[in-house]
């Protein structure tokens, strides 16, 4: 059976865009969570998801893709916790209240730039239990909701994190927004019809509940889901992200939950590409 990589995965799905014009700045899409046309239509369909309305505290990655999803997220009056770039402060998120920020200001609090200048920077401990995850992706399947990144490890290190500290639990929903092009299809609607390519898996890889793009709203079914992970796999943590992420610094005396360091153990996803 064909066996594609994550890297090969992630090739493919940015070539895929930057060849159908669909790739909005930052370009070029290579090396990033690709920002997309139609991000704002997805925004507004993952506004009318019941899981995001009824969502009072929202985790958000910093990405220009889901800059849409963050200000429908302050516009709706939730509190957004973006994470900082690579978790490289101690207060290694940003809160965003939208009641302390001029209605005015809220596009320009959903950016980056704008989040430091609105926001407040928050050790993980000040926050509240996580409602809804906003994560970005370069590459999803609807099938078990597996996602990738843009292979640094800072997104899966932030959602251990948050359930190493139990601010992540079983009740918090986990969405990503992304183009078409970037979901993987299922096999049942003939959709790309093209070799089977297994997908490895690690135990730290964070799965999705829903996947929404601009022109549809997929729940990846429960029982397919692949399972998340537990919190942080100190086995997993390269020397880099010790010395660059401060709180792992603090935590390091902590034993990994239920799991010793060690090899990682992957699991397979089968998966449909054209």
């Amino acid at each position: 059976m064909p066996r594609r990589t994550k890297d090969e995965m992630r090739r493919m799905v940015w070539r895929t865009m930057t060849e159908e014009g669909v790739g909005r700045f930052p370009l070029p899409l290579e090396d990033r969570i690709p920002n997309f046309e139609g991000a704002d239509d997805a925004a507004r369909r993952l506004a009318a998801l019941p899981a995001f309305a009824s969502a009072a505290a929202v985790k958000a990655n910093p990405d220009a893709s889901q800059r849409p999803a963050r200000l429908v997220a302050l516009q709706a009056g939730k509190t957004v916790y973006m994470a900082v770039p690579q978790l490289s402060a101690r207060k290694c998120f940003v809160r965003l209240n939208p009641r302390c920020i001029a209605p005015g200001a809220l596009s320009e609090a959903s950016t980056i730039k704008g989040a430091f200048k609105h926001g407040t920077p928050v050790d993980p401990e000040e926050m509240p239990v996580i409602d809804l995850v906003l994560a970005g992706s370069v590459v999803v399947s609807e099938d078990s909701g597996a996602r990738l990144g843009k292979g640094k490890g800072y997104s899966d290190m932030e959602f251990g994190l948050c359930v190493e500290l139990g601010l992540i639990t079983d009740a918090t929903v986990v969405v990503t927004t992304v183009h078409d092009l970037q979901v993987v299809p299922t096999e049942a609607r003939g959709e790309k019809p093209g070799p089977w390519f297994e997908w490895p898996v690690l135990e730290h890889d964070i799965p999705v509940d829903y996947i929404v793009t601009p022109s549809r709203t997929v729940r990846v079914d429960p029982a397919a889901r692949h399972a998340r992970p537990q919190g942080i796999y100190w086995g997993c943590v390269t020397e880099d992200m010790r010395g660059r992420i401060p709180i792992l610094r603090d935590l390091r005396t902590a034993e990994a939950p239920g799991k010793p360091p060690g090899p990682r153990r992957k699991r397979k996803v089968r998966v449909v590409f054209e």
